[in-house]
């Protein structure tokens, strides 16, 4: 008897499934200093073709090494690269080859109700699958490394089933594309994901490099907000960041900048979403001064600030 074809959403799905099944480990992961505890269970996707896996932060905690398991029945001990809690992103090495890498896409051109496609080991089955679609854009994910909380922006937000296990497979679209890196369940039939884009990028080439992200901060806490009618023409774009709070002693408020202030660039760029300023935020920018224009009362004021390290401990 002959099978019947598979319609166009099954052909895109299981298409999917067949690229990055082999793409993506079940991590086992040794909880560190503590054997009762066993191990713990994750994903990764493979990145590169020299065995550089992604994953969360969460997943690996402070462990150095792991197992990850291929859909093939193969294993191989990995160690803990370099890991980074304020993005929620880790990076690890399998010793010995691995099956081709995958391709990393671009969250940024993610749309609402668009396809995708989730790819994990929940509760340690590896290579499962479902699919949903990107139920919203522009989520934050709040984080934290010791003392230190961040807010990671432009989360994915998922309807593709994530159960345990699934943090730090691959959310993909439907060209097997990486967009995201699933990282939890915040509630039945709602999935986040941490977006693949231009920062989160940087990150994993910064994990890479030094195994940890130096950061620079600011001392403020921005919303996106609408511009004025002439700043929008002027500038050709519709919103700023507006200051919703300056933390005391920090280098925003040592700048003079105010609640209320209205963002309009820093560093010479275009400021509409919190993305734009943390992209600005890393090692670089310590101790260099960072010039900021906002709208405050009806005019532009420019202010330079001095962005300190972000201490974590």
């Amino acid at each position: 008897m002959t099978a019947e074809p598979l319609d166009a959403y099954s052909q895109i799905v299981a298409g999917v499934a067949a690229e990055l099944t082999p793409r993506v480990a079940s991590l086992r992961v040794p909880h560190a200093g503590d054997r009762a505890r066993g191990e713990g269970l994750g994903s990764a996707v493979i990145y590169t073709p020299d065995g550089f896996l992604l994953t969360n932060a969460h997943v690996v905690g402070r462990a150095e090494h792991g197992t990850a398991l291929f859909s093939d029945g193969a294993d191989a001990a990995f160690r803990v690269v370099g890991a980074d809690p304020l993005s929620d992103l880790a990076v690890v090495r399998v010793d010995g080859s691995t099956p081709n890498q995958a391709v990393l896409g671009e969250a940024d051109d993610l749309v609402v109700g668009q396809l995708v496609v989730a790819v994990g080991s929940p509760l340690g089955l590896t290579g499962s699958v479902t699919a949903g679609v990107v139920s919203a854009l522009g989520r934050s994910l709040p984080t934290r490394a010791g003392s230190s909380t961040r807010l990671v922006e432009d989360v994915i937000q998922t309807d593709a089933a994530l159960n345990p296990g699934n943090s730090g497979g691959a959310l993909a679209d439907s060209r097997a594309r990486i967009v995201g890196i699933n990282t939890a369940v915040a509630g039945v039939g709602l999935g986040l994901a941490v977006p693949i884009n231009a920062t989160t990028r940087k990150i994993i080439a910064t994990l890479m490099r030094d195994g940890r992200v130096r950061r620079a901060y600011l001392g403020i806490v921005s919303v996106p907000f609408p511009l004025p009618e002439p700043l929008r023409q002027r500038f050709g774009r519709a919103a700023g960041l507006r200051v919703t709070e300056v933390v005391p002693g920090g280098p925003a408020e040592r700048a003079g900048l105010r609640a209320g202030d209205l963002l309009v660039t820093a560093g010479g760029a275009a400021v509409a979403r919190a993305q734009d300023l943390q992209k600005l935020m890393f090692s670089e920018a310590i101790g260099r001064p960072l010039a900021i224009t906002v709208l405050r009362n009806g005019a532009l004021v420019d202010v330079i600030a001095e962005p300190t390290r972000l201490v974590a401990a």
